[in-house]
């Protein structure tokens, strides 16, 4: 799609733009910048006022990624989408967020990109009895030890850290945000509060951190605005139990079975995706619990919905007829 060479405004790249998070962005920003929003999935199908945006399908690793550095001219760039490990099987996964994020930073080098956003998670820090009761954003980055299963995430954030340091021009900031929620979101999180009859792990009930995603939409378009580099943990100031997350989003607990230590993981696998996720297992039986208070500093941001208004949509969801099996 031909762009208007007399519109002054800055020229965005955006990838994850199927996401309810990125579409939230998008939404924000797209009356102060021209965006092209991709997805490696499809084509984004965007709707009302955004349905004239280009959108495109890409890999990074081909092609077609380059035309669109050399079409657009992209001022900045927003890596917010990631292939998680339900979509694709591992090798699969590498490739798109290990190799397509360093083919993208070469080519956000090789094109003058001067700024750059990269969305990555809080669960690079792992779960862990150990952990300290807050983790800041120079802890160590556990989560490769603990299962292979989120090894292509530790090493994203490693190669975004080795290109902002080694490449101070593109201006990289990397957000670490807690479990993000809230309508749209299918993470695994959000699958799991939407379950009319959700799982735990009979004797444990980590604290977690929750923040709605229009919270985290507006985090991530203060960040980019303001263009500060370095790393931030994205989170607010308050945490809840797991098991009375469960029963204040309405879900019926289910309790499983915690030893031996392979059981919850054989149960997991038994159950798929109504159940817990094997790789993410140590997540509902120790805490891992991030200290945002650096980003809400830097970039003078607060949540503004409560935890509860969060949990609210998806009691919403349970009073309705019961789907059926």
């Amino acid at each position: 799609m031909a762009t208007d060479p007399h519109d002054p405004r800055p020229r965005l790249l955006i990838t994850g733009a199927c996401g309810a998070l990125t579409q939230r962005v998008i939404e924000r920003l797209h009356q102060d910048y021209r965006i092209v929003a991709v997805d490696f999935r499809r084509a984004p199908q965007l709707g009302g006022a955004l349905a004239e945006l280009p959108t495109y399908r890409v890999d990074f690793n081909k092609r077609r990624a380059e035309d669109l550095f050399r079409e657009y001219g992209f001022s900045g760039v927003l890596h917010l989408g990631r292939m998680v490990k339900s979509e694709e099987a591992r090798s699969s996964r590498y490739h798109a967020n290990v190799r397509g994020t360093q083919r993208l930073f070469k080519l956000c080098s090789k094109y003058g990109v001067g700024q750059v956003m990269i969305l990555s998670t809080y669960f690079v820090y792992g779960a862990h009895p150990f952990n300290p009761a807050l983790l800041e954003e120079d802890a160590p980055l556990k989560a490769a030890e603990l299962t292979h299963a989120l090894v292509d995430s530790v090493e994203l954030e490693n190669l975004s850290q080795i290109y902002l340091w080694k490449h101070p021009e593109l201006n990289i900031t990397i957000l670490r945000p807690c479990n993000i929620i809230g309508p749209g979101v299918h993470n695994t999180i959000s699958r799991l509060l939407s379950q009319r009859v959700a799982p735990c792990l009979a004797g444990f009930s980590p604290m977690m951190q929750f923040i709605h995603v229009e919270d985290m939409a507006n985090a991530v378009c203060l960040a980019y605005r303001q263009n500060i580099r370095g790393i931030y943990n994205v989170a607010p100031e308050d945490w809840v139990a797991f098991q009375d997350a469960l029963v204040a989003c309405g879900c019926r607990r289910l309790p499983l079975p915690s030893i031996p230590q392979l059981l919850p993981r054989a149960l997991s696998y038994l159950t798929a995706s109504r159940g817990l996720p094997r790789h993410l297992v140590n997540y509902f039986k120790y805490p891992a619990i991030i200290d945002g208070t650096l980003f809400s500093w830097t970039f003078g941001w607060q949540p503004r919905r409560a935890l509860d208004e969060a949990f609210a949509y998806y009691r919403e969801q349970k009073r309705g007829p019961m789907r059926a099996r």
